[in-house]
């Protein structure tokens, strides 16, 4: 999903960035940053504060001019092209609904700016509103609406002027927990149904993974890396993408030996790990190990562990709980260092208590080694 599309090509894609660069005064917000996302996909981009995601959206949607490159729609260069007249709409997280009118004629608003008469503007608004689950509800007034609902009308009004994209920044931050979990299933059926191409911008790292066929990676202005939720999760291009995508525990150390595409890495307190390689590293240098609370198996004895692992030892400090996501947070006995392991969920550690003794192994394949990141990077 990478390249460019060609010239002379089937337009495949729905939005292609090239070398799109974009500074204000001395920061750099957008780093020559060129990709593309396939039509009809759901791509978010996935980012800390401060990484260029949101001046990258805005680009897309001509309410910013980049300094250089160009962004294509639907095989279109947007040179020039005003943001009224750019086949693209907006969700924002705040929702700007019209309280003076009925939630009928918010989902018209756009049709009535665009000269469509009347009976075909509420016939177009009153189907959308069926396809979002919200039919029959027309009438009633936006405030008389949950905040699940009036985010469907947000998707609704935006919809029926049938963008080429949907731009969606940051849309489900202004809800509660258990709103925002249902809004992503919502979020990912209606893309689905609507068949549209999304484009969506977010710091949580649950909502890109959850909604999402392909995700980039934004630090620092760039993409650190471009691919499926699972490319994401399990094979980390970068230290910074295994560090931000998911929990882990990360373990510095030094490469005391190289076999093949495995690592040795030996921390300053004589902690012994092995993983895999993920980046050129050569003896002695500094190595960042990451690994996943759930890729650790747990055991009250040895004897309780997958043969073949190396086992390490520890003692509880603190029990994490959180339902399906409790964990364990322990002391390795030779290094002191602090380890998160997540619990499974059969009740076999319900009665661990803070201050056992318990030992843990993971597979060396689930370990991602990379060099050590400078200190600035």
């Amino acid at each position: 999903m990478n390249a460019p599309r060609g010239a002379g090509a089937p337009a495949a894609f729905d939005l292609e960035a090239r070398a799109v660069s974009k500074r204000f005064g001395e920061h750099l917000a957008v780093d020559t940053l060129s990709f593309s996302v396939k039509r009809g996909s759901f791509f978010s981009i996935l980012g800390p504060s401060g990484c260029g995601k949101t001046t990258l959206l805005r680009m897309i949607a001509g309410f910013i001019q980049p300094d250089s490159g160009d962004i294509a729609i639907g095989g279109r260069s947007m040179a020039g092209v005003a943001p009224n007249r750019r086949p693209v709409n907006m969700v924002f997280q705040q929702l700007a609904l019209f309280p003076m009118m009925s939630v009928r004629q918010n989902v018209a608003f756009g049709l009535a700016r665009r000269g469509v008469g009347r009976v075909e503007r509420q016939r177009r608004a009153d189907a959308m509103l069926e396809t979002v689950g919200l039919g029959g509800a027309g009438g009633k007034r936006v405030d008389e609406l949950s905040g699940g609902q009036r985010q469907r009308v947000a998707i609704a009004r935006s919809m029926v002027l049938e963008p080429t994209l949907l731009l969606l920044d940051e849309p489900l931050g202004a809800l509660d927990l258990k709103r925002r979990e249902h809004m992503k299933i919502e979020l990912k059926q209606l893309q689905a149904a609507f068949g549209t191409t999304f484009v969506y911008i977010t710091h949580d790292q649950s909502e890109a993974l959850v909604l999402s066929d392909h995700v980039g990676v934004m630090n620092r202005g760039r993409f650190e890396q471009l691919g499926t939720p699972q490319e994401l999760y399990y094979a980390p291009a970068t230290p910074f993408v295994a560090g931000f995508v998911g929990a882990n525990n990360r373990v510095s150390g030094k490469v005391s030996a190289l076999d093949g595409e495995y690592v040795d890495v030996e921390t300053a307190s004589g902690w012994m790990i092995r993983g895999r390689r993920h980046s050129t590293l050569a003896l002695g240098a500094g190595v960042d190990a990451f690994i996943r609370p759930e890729a650790t198996a747990l055991g009250r004895s040895n004897a309780e562990l997958p043969p073949g692992q190396t086992v390490h030892a520890g003692e509880v400090i603190s029990l994490l709980f959180d339902g399906a996501n409790s964990a364990i947070l322990l002391k390795e006995q030779r290094s002191g260092f602090e380890y998160r392991i997540a619990l499974p969920q059969t009740g076999a550690y319900a009665d661990l208590q803070v201050g056992a003794r318990v030992y843990f192994s993971f597979e060396p394949d689930r370990v991602a080694c990379f060099a050590t990141a400078p200190a600035d990077a």
